[in-house]
């Protein structure tokens, strides 16, 4: 069983790393508000990838799965709303740009956690990730519904740490460069790279 949780492990080192959906708003909220609003949207993030695993390990990520309408609806409002948090970005970079300090309204904790959590759970793919991969790592004489949640957990907690850094290095990355312009620069590149996302995601399978 350890090796089947380490190998796992491994896996999610290199889907973390890999920038996605939660790298980029976790980017602009520690970039925004600093690296607290980061790390809460990271909570929020491994949070909803975590229901996922719950999900998938008591089967209802397999009806959503099975259930076309369902997952077609998921999916797009999850698309939605990415293309609404990047519209929101490029609102914002104007605020930021003529802001002296180059922030504008600050994103409170608990706000940005939940922007972190619903886009988690907005996006079916983790789902069918924990129904597709997951199984490979379950040994035989495991309990099924158990692993699914360890390995949950698992990928919860590599995610929350990456995002985590991540969130540390923008924050830490605005204090030495020209907060102003910089800031501006990092709320237009995020608001069009999760607007492109949001809009790939609506228009794929």
């Amino acid at each position: 069983m350890l090796n089947s949780v380490l190998a796992f492990a491994g896996l999610c080192v290199v889907l973390a790393v890999t920038p996605g959906p939660d790298t980029f708003i976790v980017l602009r909220l520690a970039v925004r508000s600093g690296s607290g609003a980061g790390i809460a949207a990271a909570g929020g993030a491994a949070a909803g990838s975590l229901l996922w695993a719950v999900a998938a390990g008591v089967g209802l990520a397999a009806l959503l799965a099975n259930w076309g309408l369902g997952y077609t609806v998921v999916r797009a409002l999850g698309a939605l709303y990415l293309v609404y948090l990047g519209v929101q970005a490029l609102r914002a970079q104007e605020t930021t740009e003529a802001s002296t300090a180059g922030v504008s309204e600050r994103v409170r904790w608990w706000r940005a956690g939940g922007m972190g959590l619903l886009s988690a759970v907005l996006n079916p793919k983790i789902g069918l990730f924990f129904l597709a991969v997951v199984p490979q790592f379950v040994p035989r004489e495991a309990n099924v519904v158990e692993m699914t949640f360890l390995l949950g957990c698992v990928d919860a907690g590599v995610a929350f740490a990456w995002l985590t850094l991540v969130s540390f290095g923008a924050a830490r990355m605005m204090r030495w460069l020209n907060r102003s312009k910089v800031g501006a620069t990092l709320e237009r590149t995020t608001g069009v790279v999760l607007i492109g996302l949001g809009v790939v995601t609506l228009t794929t399978g």
